[in-house]
């Protein structure tokens, strides 16, 4: 493609991912609700515009990564949203977890203004986007796909089909109410070892080292030791997955006991004054519960 890409919402992994791209040599127009937060990417080369509406009227692929439907709604409706400026013939590149009914209704409203909607969340964190490992599942045309493959292997080097648009949002966020359950799993263990006497550290020294050590458990599993001063995925973005899978299973007659269990417990680490930290922080919870001190953390 000829004309630059385009990328909306430029937080903690889109803005991540927007370096990637500049890093590849794409030439990329990005918009951002707090313009401050894309200061870095400016001084990499990326030229920031006003609006999605003007993102879209430069780009023939655009990116969006925004926290949940409404703010998908508020970037591609309007007259200032990515709809009213898209070209014919552009790609919507959406990687946001959003509910799967919000996908279908964009895709048709993509389609009559002559382009096309790839539905492509990402599996993996700040620090898999780093490290290069990143993967995407994608609901859409293939052809489309195809087009837009290297877009995506600028940005992460994994890229599975998994059929029409929204089957990607379906997949996703299966991906994510598994996040969390395995988050309470881990926090328990630790915690069970430590009343039975083992040092809190060496627990999780030892549950990185074993079977139970899932991807995402030996990046976040340290955690428990101490929060990071910026959170990956706070509980506010975790409970909002939690509740597009609890609304998935009670439509389709899934039962989900642990995550109305672990949706429960993030609710009390709400109420503890903990949304602003990573979910891992679900740690903190049966922690209190089991009379044993909390993670150390620095303010937020």
């Amino acid at each position: 493609m000829s004309a630059p890409l385009g990328f909306i919402g430029l937080g903690a992994m889109g803005g991540r991912m927007a370096r990637r791209l500049l890093d590849a040599r794409f030439a990329l127009h990005g918009y951002n609700r707090t313009a401050a937060k894309a200061a870095e990417l400016v001084r990499a080369g990326m030229t920031l515009v006003a609006s999605p509406r003007e993102v879209a009227e430069h780009a023939e692929a655009i990116f969006t990564m925004v926290t949940d439907d409404t703010a998908l709604e508020a970037v591609t409706r309007g007259p200032q949203g990515i709809l009213a400026g898209l070209r014919p013939g552009a790609i919507l590149i959406e990687m946001s977890t959003v509910s799967p009914a919000v996908i279908h209704r964009l895709a048709a409203d993509v389609a009559a203004r002559g382009g096309a909607l790839l539905d492509a969340p990402v599996s993996g964190s700040p620090a898999t986007l780093e490290a290069g490992q990143l993967s995407f599942m994608v609901g859409g045309d293939p052809a489309v796909l195809d087009r837009a493959r290297p877009f995506l292997l600028a940005i992460g080097p994994t890229i599975t089909h998994v059929g029409p648009a929204g089957l990607a949002k379906s997949m996703k966020i299966a991906v994510n109410q598994g996040l969390a359950v395995q988050m309470l799993a881990f926090s328990e263990a630790v915690l069970l070892a430590e009343k039975a006497g083992v040092a809190r550290e060496r627990a999780v020294e030892v549950l990185l080292k074993s079977v139970v050590a899932s991807p995402m458990v030996k990046y976040r599993g340290p955690f428990v030791l101490g929060m990071p001063a910026e959170a990956w995925f706070d509980v506010d973005m975790i409970q909002k997955d939690l509740q597009l899978a609890l609304e998935m299973a009670r439509s389709s007659g899934v039962t989900l006991p642990t995550v109305a269990l672990t949706h429960e417990l993030l609710i009390a680490a709400r109420s503890l004054g903990l949304a602003k930290y990573d979910f891992a922080v679900v740690f903190d919870v049966i922690a209190r519960l089991s009379g044993l001190p909390p993670s150390k953390k620095t303010p937020l």
